[in-house]
């Protein structure tokens, strides 16, 4: 599958789970990635190296994504080491969540301020985008990935202000040929949710079986969508957030 071939593409978030799951697929359909992470260099470097050994091309990158600074940063680098932009996907966030009378107000804040600072870190990447873009003679595409973790009521506040960026984006950089899309994962075994308790017990089960699909989602079900919306094939498609949660939001 070459559906991206000559195609380059960040990854944040790519030491684990989702975003290791993004960016492997983003390098099977023959795309140069570079992973970045805020810190687990382990993790990100040895996903890196997975690729490569796969024969696709990658890189592990360092970046506190909620700094507008260390983003500027994170782009010069991957200039240097591939030479231009293509695909974006956002991916690192935040990852606490339960009842909200158990949100501490520590945690509230965090959420609150991570959401401010991921605001500004989408910006400053469309910003990077559309500097390419006037620079060079091919489209970037930018892409929004949003994680639904739990059914936190903080979380979602957070997750749907990010949607709501999305769709701003789409329409003020759809004149310069960038496209903006997200996708909404419903319940998916990662290393942090897994980390967080969310399966433990019973949980997973009870929470498959809400599902109508009657499982619960593996990143293998999220990464070809990123995949999708990254090709010419989404070519029509922008503003759109796609919804990957084996039929749960019908059922609910």
């Amino acid at each position: 599958m070459d559906s991206l071939s000559d195609k380059v593409a960040i990854v944040t978030g790519a030491s684990k789970g989702i975003g290791v799951g993004i960016a492997t697929a983003l390098a099977a359909a023959g795309a140069r990635v570079a992973m970045n992470y805020s810190s687990d260099r382990d993790g990100a470097e040895r996903a890196a190296q997975a690729i490569i050994d796969k024969g696709g091309k990658a890189i592990a990158v360092g970046a506190d994504v909620s700094k507008v600074a260390d983003v500027a940063r994170l782009f010069k680098e991957v200039d240097s080491a591939f030479g231009r932009l293509d695909v974006l996907v956002n991916n690192a966030g935040v990852f606490r969540f339960g009842a909200f009378d158990k949100i501490t107000e520590e945690s509230f804040h965090l959420h609150l301020q991570h959401q401010r600072s991921r605001s500004d870190s989408h910006r400053a990447g469309g910003d990077q985008a559309v500097r390419r873009r006037r620079r060079e003679h091919h489209q970037p595409q930018l892409h929004r990935r949003i994680a639904s973790r739990g059914r936190s009521s903080v979380v979602r506040s957070t997750k749907g202000a990010i949607e709501t960026l999305t769709k701003g984006l789409a329409l003020e950089l759809a004149p310069r040929k960038i496209r903006v899309n997200a996708i909404a994962p419903g319940h998916t075994e990662t290393e942090g949710n897994i980390a967080a308790g969310t399966f433990e017990g019973s949980a997973g089960a009870v929470l498959a079986g809400k599902t109508p699909l009657g499982r619960l989602g593996r990143v293998t079900d999220i990464a070809p969508l990123a995949v999708f919306l990254a090709s010419d094939e989404s070519a029509w498609i922008t503003g759109e957030v796609i919804r990957a949660g084996g039929g749960l939001v019908v059922a609910t």
